[in-house]
């Protein structure tokens, strides 16, 4: 019998008769006269606060076992906060005379915990990854640096993360042999792969996985802007030091001798001043909307009328941004970044091309369904546009792009809501057309950005922490995967396995049986404030 199921026996009899002799208790719970009078004794020093009779119930004991591992889940694990904290958290609740709660103590429990989250874990992903229904992964690839480097491969659609480990080289052959076992652990292939352009994850991309190597659109922005928003920011920056300047002229100017010909000097300068700023603010204004007009260029759809696109199309509309943006630099007279420019203009023709590719898969599925003409029209023309639009107003964040795809958004709802066909369709077979074309709208994924948010978070919580057991970095990734919910409360495992999963903390808290013992102390040491 554990401790605690002993204590809970006496403290059980001792409610029913409250006046009886260590004899009498150890004849009616069956226990030694010792071991009563050594619980009892424990029991007295755990009741010196007004609340500690409650640890000694039975639901007391389950709910502080509850509360301790969530701490411990939630501040530890998930946040990084220190084991030392933590013990001065219980300490102020008064929890260190109820439960181990040194740092020594509260590291074993959170070794417990590691091991059942890795285990339950390892556990789920085999079962997934055994129905065997050839899940297509879209994927995201980079390296972060932290203690060790870090290879992430993440999958764009559903925010899994494929793949976190510490590695000594970031090489073709590292990545492919660490690609290649968790993909058929997860029982899944690589349908295309986002990522920046160095050699290992093209070659990864196109010899190791056989899939497209897709550029990303978030580098080429970067690489444009780096040429020549700064330069232009500088510029309107010194414009308006100068007006400034020029106005506390004027006015010094004024003071002395109003009307006079070096008031009216100063007045002309700083009308000309004024005049430079508001030229800079319409250069810098022509400029975001050239950088607006490309983000708004890479779609299937034309944000105009939404009409579908083809890559020779939409490669031409880049290329027409990225002059028209060089153009204007050259004009004004920037600083010459030819270098950058020649970089971002690279990878143009490979970025246009993920619009046929994913065309051909569209194609593909509809031709697979057997479905006539006038239903692969409407599908192409009227539900994808609809929920596609719908996708990109939910993720943009800059209001001028959101108005805009706001307006196309209303139009193709509306378009779809009085096509005959939509009309004509049960709510059943409707609701599958749209589950099947929110996967499509999914699978087009043209820049890298959630692998270099995680990228963000894996380093917050390696600062955080003051040194990282071994099992540290597979935690993050599980809790990620497996507890990190979205607005409508799904999490990234269940929308890339496609099936629901138990709740991640309460499957592990069943692991936890017993805490440990409070450390008996001849001297209490009170903390200090």
């Amino acid at each position: 019998m554990r401790f605690w199921d002993k204590s809970l026996q006496i403290f059980n009899y001792l409610c029913d008769n409250t006046t009886q002799s260590v004899r009498r208790i150890a004849q009616q719970t069956g226990l030694s006269k010792s071991s009563v009078h050594r619980l009892t004794q424990a029991m007295e020093r755990r009741n010196s606060h007004p609340e500690s009779w409650l640890w000694e119930t039975a639901e007391g004991r389950q709910w502080l076992t509850r509360l301790v591992v969530a701490t411990l889940y939630t501040f530890g694990l998930k946040r990084g906060v220190g084991l030392d904290t933590i013990h001065e958290f219980f300490v102020r609740l008064h929890l260190t005379t109820q439960v181990g709660g040194s740092p020594s103590a509260l590291r074993s429990v959170m070794q417990k915990l590691e091991a059942a989250l890795l285990e339950t874990v390892a556990t789920w992903e085999q079962e997934g990854g055994a129905t065997g229904e050839g899940r297509e992964i879209i994927g995201a690839v980079d390296e972060t640096f932290l203690e060790r480097m870090v290879l992430v491969f993440l999958d764009l659609p559903t925010g899994y993360v494929v793949l976190e480990a510490a590695a000594d080289d970031r090489s073709y052959a590292t990545w492919y042999a660490l690609v290649e076992q968790r993909l058929e652990t997860l029982g899944a292939q690589v349908r295309y792969r986002v990522s920046d352009r160095a050699k290992a994850l093209i070659q990864l991309a196109e010899q190791g996985l056989e899939c497209l190597s897709m550029p990303d659109f978030l580098h080429l922005v970067h690489d444009i802007v780096k040429s020549d928003a700064l330069a232009i920011g500088r510029r309107l920056k010194q414009a308006h030091q100068e007006w400034h300047k020029a106005e506390e002229g004027r006015q010094k100017h004024h003071a002395v001798a109003p009307q006079g010909a070096a008031d009216r000097e100063a007045t002309h300068q700083v009308a000309a001043k004024q005049a430079e700023v508001t030229r800079w603010e319409a250069i810098q204004r022509e400029y975001r909307q050239r950088l607006e007009t490309l983000s708004l260029t890479l779609h299937p759809f034309g944000v105009h009328d939404s009409a579908p696109q083809t890559s020779a199309q939409v490669e031409a509309q880049l290329h027409a941004q990225v002059e028209a943006s060089e153009a204007l630099a050259s004009t004004h007279q920037l600083p010459d970044r030819q270098a950058s420019m020649t970089k971002g203009k690279k990878p143009l023709p490979a970025l246009a091309a993920l619009v046929d590719f994913w065309w051909a898969g569209v194609g593909q599925d509809v031709e697979q369904a057997a479905r006539s003409a006038p239903w692969r029209i409407w599908a192409r023309e009227s539900l994808l546009p609809w929920l596609y639009w719908e996708q990109q107003v939910a993720r943009t964040r800059c209001a001028q792009k959101k108005a805009k795809m706001q307006r196309v958004l209303e139009w193709g709802r509306a378009e779809f809501a009085t096509h005959a066909l939509t009309r004509c369709l049960p709510p059943q077979a409707l609701e599958d057309w749209q589950a099947w074309a929110t996967r499509q709208v999914h699978a087009f994924q043209r820049a890298s950005s959630a692998v270099e948010g995680r990228n963000g978070c894996l380093a917050q919580l390696h600062h955080n922490q003051r040194g990282l057991p071994a099992l540290r970095y597979k935690v993050w990734t599980v809790l990620h995967n497996f507890d990190c919910h979205a607005a409508e409360g799904t999490i990234p495992a269940s929308r890339f396995f496609r099936r629901p999963f138990p709740d991640l903390f309460e499957t592990v808290l069943s692991h936890i049986e017993a805490l440990p013992q409070p450390r008996r102390r001849k001297h209490q040491v009170a903390l200090s404030h």
